[in-house]
């Protein structure tokens, strides 16, 4: 629970609910024990001001399918009001609605995640499935994800063309950051499999950055994708540990010895897990279609490891194809690119999964400009 205002004795309070991840509002009254329940709703609450000379609370509401519009309501949301429809053509969308999910991973572990259902979504029938991805989003579930192009699949376009989207959290044990995605996610798939809702042939991942660099290692272990998507992928963890983070000027050694690359060592006291967790050496192997797209100018990853990943996997003849976006960093930000990244994502997943018709960009190219 997180506080937001108090007065007096008594505080009111955001709280969270553990297994559906819903947020209400409560009252905490300090000289009794637990938490007085005000108003509770299948979603989110965002408090957002108080006013000064009134007992009138600002907030919105929200789902992945409700739009968080503006409500007005007294301390003890007794009496509240909708202010704002901003967004009424949403009606309009094949928007879908999300379902929450547990597995157990490889590792023995329990697991959370999320899949979003489109809204003519038929019982019994087989959909295509796009997997999106990062460390943890079963708590997202119930935020509504705002639809704009970005280096991100936009989610409501691919529910209006039927697909399934899963978005599974992964644990990490320390060691073997590639091989704990692995134990997370292909279970996760197996048990939307069991329940009959997904084309085991027809499955796209799409990860960026820290992702892009699991989505790359991913297709190497599996051949269960028909199509993969790895945006700034990290693809040679010997070569990425001392390189720079251009926006900072730091060393990229201390994400593989303290923190989100989780190898937990030097290069030198801890070799094995660098190779092992790297997609490089693991090339041979890799099967799936994989598209990788970076800005030449990333100032988080050195854009010179997703040219490692091509190289490697154009020298042993897999399908491979590099998108790289001139004087753009980490996160494509002109309009036209980030256009028309989305526009390819959708094209090179529309030929693999859907099987249609294979745009020109992906079966011609380009030559390399040297600029």
């Amino acid at each position: 629970a997180h506080s937001i205002f108090s007065k007096f004795d008594k505080i009111l309070t955001l709280g969270i609910r553990e297994e559906t991840f819903d947020r209400g509002m409560y009252e905490l009254e300090l000289s009794v024990l637990g938490p007085k329940r005000l108003l509770e709703i299948d979603g989110r609450i965002n408090p957002l001001a108080k006013a000064k000379d009134a007992d009138k609370i600002l907030f919105s509401e929200e789902h992945y399918n409700v739009f968080p519009d503006l409500w007005l309501g007294d301390s003890q949301f007794k009496v509240i009001k909708k202010l704002t429809d901003e967004n009424p053509t949403m009606k309009d969308y094949n928007w879908g609605t999300t379902h929450l999910t547990k597995w157990q991973s490889y590792e023995g572990d329990s697991i959370r995640g999320f899949y979003i259902l489109p809204d003519n979504y038929e019982e019994g029938k087989r959909y295509p499935m796009l997997i999106y991805f990062y460390e943890r989003f079963a708590n997202y579930a119930t935020r509504f994800f705002q639809p704009k192009i970005n280096h991100r699949p936009v989610f409501p376009v691919y529910t209006g063309k039927d697909y399934i989207i899963f978005l599974p959290d992964i644990h990490y044990k320390g060691g073997n950051p590639g091989i704990n995605a692995l134990n997370c996610i292909i279970p996760g798939i197996r048990h939307l499999a069991d329940m009959e809702m997904i084309d085991t042939t027809k499955i796209g991942i799409q990860g960026h950055s820290w992702a892009g660099y699991q989505t790359a290692f991913l297709v190497t272990q599996t051949d269960m994708f028909a199509a993969s998507i790895a945006g700034a992928p990290v693809g040679n963890m010997t070569s990425a540990y001392s390189g720079i983070r251009l926006g900072s000027g730091l060393a990229r050694q201390f994400q593989y010895e303290k923190t989100q690359s989780r190898i937990g060592g030097t290069l030198w006291d801890s070799l094995d897990n660098y190779i092992r967790n790297s997609p490089i050496f693991h090339a041979p192997k890799a099967n799936t279609p994989l598209l990788i797209m970076f800005g030449d100018v990333d100032e988080a990853v050195p854009w010179e490891q997703g040219i490692e990943i091509y190289l490697a996997w154009r020298r042993l003849g897999k399908n491979c194809i590099f998108l790289q976006y001139h004087n753009e960093p980490h996160h494509p930000r002109k309009y036209w690119n980030k256009l028309d990244y989305s526009i390819k994502m959708m094209e090179f997943y529309d030929h693999y999964i859907l099987g249609k018709p294979a745009a020109e960009w992906i079966t011609v190219g380009k030559e390399y400009e040297g600029k």
